[in-house]
């Protein structure tokens, strides 16, 4: 293990390149030891055998409230980390998971692919209607998975700027203060309680009518307060991340005019680009941390309890041991294992719906807009900063 200690997150040196820390980690110092935003120390993995060692490993919790844990931000929030029912481990986590799966189906997911797809078309028409040059991000990135969310979870997506701002200061590591991210959770709090009482007196066919209808089966065990954490991070995982991907992906392909070709020549490809968009995403966010209840080895290195590790699944799919050609973007990959959407009992519960989203649109920008390219420089391309999860402030487009 490396005795220098380096600043993480590490900077990019540009928004669709890698840090420069991964590779040489990866070949050199697979178990470093990091510094985070709130001074703390914790460990990061980079390579794909260890970072799927831990995510699949109950000894490797959520915990990140414990006294020794390491602090991911200066913020007493903790940020999603530690503010979602996502941080529940053992049997409590498996007993919601199943719960939630009762609601978060395939099936559902699969029935709303063609409103999906319409309110695509529409935000699309409605950006070649204002005309080029198009910010991708504000015109389809941002407000279609807010609107798939909350119609899956019955709420109003008129309130969609009010969750940005609600989501950010959840996903804060530097951008706001303290006072401003207890204020803006406690407004969110208090929105849910509302929505859901509403719900509770006049269900409808969406999730957390569902939810309240399972709460009330279940004797207590899944609480009202549950219920609220549930809401509050499915509306913020479920937004947030896709949105942030749909602007990645389609700069990610555009980057390079022949991957667009590609695409527009043969629509089978849509689904492993998409999968490969995922794998080669190189401006994911801060990374999944854990917390060691037990002294556990990784990569020949014996990590004693009390340690926060973080794992960085986005250097791991681009590991060499693990993906041929792993630094080259192949639309045709097959299979692509990569770990994007994590592994293991916390894997991402809505990656099913993400895909969904992410191919629909994909297919949509193909056919209505197959002259679409990037209208600035591939390299001027600006990261969003000061968040948990990474995205690009703008992605500038023309047809």
């Amino acid at each position: 293990m490396s005795e220098t200690v380096e600043n993480y997150p590490f900077s990019n040196p540009s928004a669709l390149e890698p840090p420069q820390q991964w590779a040489s980690m990866r070949d050199g110092c697979p178990v470093a030891p990091i510094r985070l935003a709130s001074g703390d120390q914790a460990l990061l993995l980079t390579r794909y055998a260890d970072v799927k060692q831990v995510l699949s490993d109950p000894r490797f919790t959520r915990r990140l409230d414990a006294d020794d844990a390491a602090k991911v931000t200066a913020n007493e929030s903790g940020g999603v980390f530690s503010a979602s029912s996502l941080n529940m481990s053992g049997e409590n986590h498996r007993a919601w998971r199943q719960l939630i799966g009762k609601s978060f189906t395939a099936k559902r997911v699969s029935a709303m692919q063609p409103r999906i797809e319409a309110m695509t078309e529409h935000l699309v028409e409605e950006m070649v209607e204002r005309g080029a040059p198009a910010n991708l991000v504000s015109s389809v990135g941002f407000p279609l998975p807010v609107w798939v969310i909350c119609d899956l979870l019955g709420v109003p997506d008129s309130d969609r700027d009010r969750f940005a701002y609600w989501s950010d200061t959840m996903l804060s590591m530097t951008k706001y203060t303290q006072r401003e991210i207890d204020a803006a959770q406690e407004e969110f709090v208090e929105y849910l309680r509302g929505h859901v009482a509403a719900k509770r007196a006049e269900p409808g066919d969406d999730m957390i009518s569902e939810l309240i209808e399972i709460v009330g089966s279940l004797d207590g065990r899944l609480t009202e307060e549950m219920l609220l954490l549930t809401s509050k991070g499915l509306l913020v995982a479920g937004h947030e991340t896709t949105s942030n991907m749909i602007g990645k992906m389609v700069a990610m392909l555009l980057a390079d005019r022949t991957r667009w070709e590609r695409l527009l020549a043969d629509r089978s490809l849509i689904r492993p680009a998409v999968e490969e968009s995922l794998r080669y995403d190189a401006n994911p966010g801060f990374g999944m941390p854990r917390y060691l209840s037990e002294e556990v080895e990784v990569a020949d290195t014996k990590l004693p309890a009390g340690t926060t590790v973080v794992c960085s699944m986005a250097s791991a799919n681009r590991d060499e041991r693990a993906f041929d050609r792993a630094a080259d973007m192949d639309l045709t990959r097959s299979p692509n294992t990569h770990l994007a959407f994590g592994v293991g009992p916390h894997s991402c519960i809505g990656q099913s719906l993400a895909r969904t989203e992410l191919q629909t649109v994909l297919k949509v920008l193909l056919d209505r807009l197959p002259t679409l390219e990037l209208a600035v420089p591939a390299g001027e391309l600006k990261q969003r900063e000061g968040l948990i999860v990474g995205g690009l402030q703008q992605v500038p487009v023309r047809w």
